[in-house]
Order: structure tokens, then C-alpha cells, then sequence
């Protein structure tokens, strides 16, 4: 497997130290990650954590910009300057610094969440409110789609 696959929650111990889901750590593994890059989310209070392919991801979009406009700029500003790289350690941990907790409001457990490329680190209740929030959206989107397709089987 060479995704990140589904969800778990664990405690930071006493150092500040979290372990990142031995299923995650074997992706990271197989895909040869040295570092992790995370960076904070734009529209959740989560961080996206991933390889280098996940900055080179972010790069190839800030380069369709034009270097001279505000959007290329607050691109950069955002994917090199709001960004950080975590370290495991031997015993795959990483530790849960400031830079994760002003955003995330990570206190005691880190909620880890699977997005293919790249996983989200969460706090649990909010993960649990934004996991809620998701599925509502979806719902509504099947009933509107629903609703289309019984509406055009009957003209």
C-alpha cells in the first residue's frame, strides 16, 4: 500500500511525543520520505503532512503564476514561509511543536487522517465536528443529484 489510508488517534506522551500510526509510517517508508514536509491548512485547523512530492506539488501550481502578481507571492509566503519540516524519531515519533498546536488546538491526542498523497494531523473533536460537516455536504450533494436525475426521467 502506498497511500494514506485510513484514520487513528494517539496520545502525546510526557516529551511531547507522538506516534505516528505504524500504517502511515510504512507509506512513508515505501515512498522513501526522509523528512516530512507539514504545512498549516488554508480552510481547516489541520495540517497537511507529506513528502517532498507534496511541496513540489504546491510549487508546479505557485509557477503557472505570474512572479510579478500578489497571488504568486502570497502563494510563496504561504507554501515556504507557513510551512515546516517534522523529524521522526527511532522509534517513528514525531514531536507535537508549537508551530502544530497554535493551529490545530492540539492538546493531549492527535487525530491522523489518510488523504491519499498526504495524511492530516488533527485535534480529535474538531476532526469528529469537520468529519460531520463533510458528510452533510456529501448527503446534500447525492439528494440534489438524486433529485436531477428523477427530474429528468420524467419529461
Amino acid at each position: 500500500m502506498d497511500r494514506f489510508l485510513s484514520s487513528a488517534v494517539n496520545r502525546i506522551d510526557a516529551k511531547g511525543r507522538v506516534s505516528v500510526p505504524a500504517h502511515f509510517r510504512a507509506v512513508v517508508q515505501k515512498r522513501g520520505y526522509g523528512d516530512l514536509y507539514a504545512l498549516r491548512a488554508l480552510d481547516v485547523p489541520a495540517l497537511d503532512v507529506g513528502g517532498l512530492d507534496l511541496l513540489d506539488r504546491y510549487e508546479q501550481r505557485i509557477s503557472l503564476e505570474d512572479p510579478f502578481l500578489q497571488a504568486a507571492d502570497d502563494m510563496s509566503f504561504f507554501i515556504h514561509g507557513d510551512g515546516a519540516f517534522l523529524k521522526f524519531d527511532q522509534d517513528g515519533r514525531i514531536t507535537v511543536t508549537d508551530f502544530i498546536r497554535e493551529h490545530t488546538g492540539i492538546t493531549t491526542d492527535v487525530a491522523f487522517v489518510g488523504r491519499g498523497t498526504f495524511f492530516q494531523m488533527w485535534e480529535p473533536s474538531r476532526l469528529e465536528e469537520y468529519g460531520a460537516q463533510v458528510r452533510q455536504r456529501l448527503l446534500r450533494l447525492r439528494q440534489a443529484a438524486s433529485a436531477r436525475s428523477l427530474g429528468e426521467g420524467t419529461e
